[in-house]
């Protein structure tokens, strides 16, 4: 038996809007995950600037990978959402303590409003949760 919260219906067209933000959000969030993984070098020298050592950025980075997983998995899509949204406090954090540039604090927030956009366009169980109002 479903509950009218899980019965409601999104439009085609927040369907795939939602559907390209989710996407345009997960492409970066796997390639960022991917690059501290495999420890490429440039990432490695700019996470060294931010204090961060070599061995820190291999963790971090599976941690993004694992919660971008989460977020690309729909029955866990709202849990990821939940995850990356404290990862990229976390770099907003960062950001704020080593780079005074709005540009670089406001980059990992501008991707949280990006994940959570995508999610709410494509998840009516949300509508509830957050009503906007026309």
């Amino acid at each position: 038996m479903h509950s009218p919260i899980e019965t409601g219906t999104v439009s085609k067209a927040a369907l795939w809007t939602g559907r390209i933000l989710s996407t345009l959000a997960v492409l970066f969030l796997v390639f960022d995950g991917v690059t501290k993984v495999m420890q490429e070098k440039h990432v490695i020298a700019a996470s060294a600037q931010l204090g961060y050592t070599p061995g820190m950025i291999a963790g971090i980075g599976a941690t993004l990978l694992i919660c971008t997983a989460l977020y690309v998995i729909p029955r866990t899509s709202i849990l990821g959402a939940i995850l990356l949204t404290g990862y990229l406090g976390g770099a907003v954090a960062t950001n704020v303590r080593f780079n005074p540039t709005p540009t670089l604090v406001l980059l990992p927030a501008i991707f949280g409003v990006v994940v959570w956009a995508g999610i709410f366009l494509r998840e009516p169980r949300l509508h509830v949760l957050i009503p906007l109002r026309k």
